[in-house]
């Protein structure tokens, strides 16, 4: 590969179609370090297996995803949802990432209670915050898209995100900074800054935003330089914020799925380099 990768880190989705030997594998052949797991194919393989595998491979894991749905209201899920987030902060130590990315959950069935979902993503926070302080990891919120706000995520903008973190230490709670979701929030900008300031920017991720979306709208994350989005743009606001660490690429998207894992890996970073670096 040509090109400046050393801040391009590949969400594990965006290839999910290689499996983690051949991701790791392809991902020496590229010149990439860095990498953003998920929990699922990281049990698949065996947790210990792939922070071996990394870790010999000399690949940085830069996140794990995803923690959270906290907004259950009966207390026995409540409870097995914090059981299932300290899991998942244990997974992340033992991988070697600092970043724990979280998905806040949508509205309990029946509910239409925003206010007191959110307060109820509160109250997980400070149970698992101190959890994730003592194991070396950060919790990341993720604010989605508002059309996921139902059923996948209450939190919806940065603005929404920030103001649960601050209510916790920055080195227990920050925000994920991901254009897909927030390209479209002329607030944005200004909460990135606020962001940066308070040292809440745990991880910043790129997607772009295609259409028409296409019917599996969760799927429809386009490849770099296909959509609306200007990355530099973003890029540029989390940089003026202090952010100085690596850019996630994650991509869900059939089309991507359907192709040669290497060759979406290598389209990828090339994007990277064309679209957001260079």
């Amino acid at each position: 590969m040509t090109g400046d990768l050393t801040r391009f880190s590949i969400n594990q989705m965006t290839v999910k179609q290689l499996s983690m030997p051949e991701l790791v594998e392809a991902c020496r052949e590229l010149g990439i370090g860095n990498v953003g797991l998920w929990r699922e194919p990281v049990a698949a393989y065996g947790l210990e297996e792939t922070a071996k595998l990394v870790r010999d491979a000399g690949l940085t894991v830069t996140t794990l995803c995803r923690g959270g749905f906290f907004t259950a209201i009966d207390p026995d899920e409540r409870a097995a949802a914090l059981a299932d987030n300290r899991r998942a902060v244990d997974e992340a130590a033992t991988l070697g990432t600092d970043t724990l990315v979280l998905v806040s959950g949508g509205l309990p069935a029946g509910s239409k209670d925003l206010h007191g979902a959110r307060e109820r993503i509160a109250d997980a926070l400070a149970e698992l915050g101190p959890y994730a302080q003592e194991h070396g990891v950060r919790l990341a919120i993720e604010p989605l898209h508002p059309m996921f706000a139902s059923d996948r995520c209450v939190v919806s903008t940065l603005t929404q995100a920030l103001d649960l973190a601050e209510r916790f230490p920055a080195q227990q709670v920050g925000v994920t900074v991901d254009t897909y979701h927030i390209w479209w929030d002329d607030q944005a900008p200004a909460q990135i800054a606020r962001a940066g300031a308070g040292g809440r920017i745990h991880t910043f991720q790129l997607a772009d935003w295609i259409t028409p979306l296409p019917e599996g709208v969760l799927n429809g994350r386009g490849q770099i330089g296909d959509g609306a989005i200007d990355m530099r743009e973003w890029k540029g606001y989390v940089e003026a914020a202090g952010y100085t660490g690596t850019i996630e690429v994650e991509l869900f998207n059939d089309d991507l799925w359907a192709r040669d894992g290497r060759e979406v890996l290598a389209e990828t970073a090339q994007r990277f380099v064309r679209d957001v670096i260079a």
